[in-house]
């Protein structure tokens, strides 16, 4: 899936990393990542989950951290 920038018709638009709170499962960092890398929002998340189970502790406190640390999307 191919995101336009936020919808927008400038392609110049610098985007910040942010989370993504229109398709969020949790708290919306896996999809702001993949919103962000312009990458599948299902392949972000498998990959989180993947890092979840080999590195619990360490993935656990970085998706807590980005979950207070990102803004909110500015567009829903």
């Amino acid at each position: 899936m191919r995101y336009d920038r936020e919808y927008s018709s400038i392609k110049s638009v610098r985007q910040t990393l942010c989370k993504d709170v229109a398709n969020k499962k949790l708290t919306g960092v896996c999809a702001g990542i993949a919103k962000y890398y312009d990458f599948p929002r299902l392949a972000v998340r498998i990959a989180a989950i993947a890092a979840l189970i080999m590195l619990p502790v360490v993935t656990g406190v970085a998706y807590v951290v980005a979950s207070m640390l990102l803004p909110n999307s500015k567009y829903y």
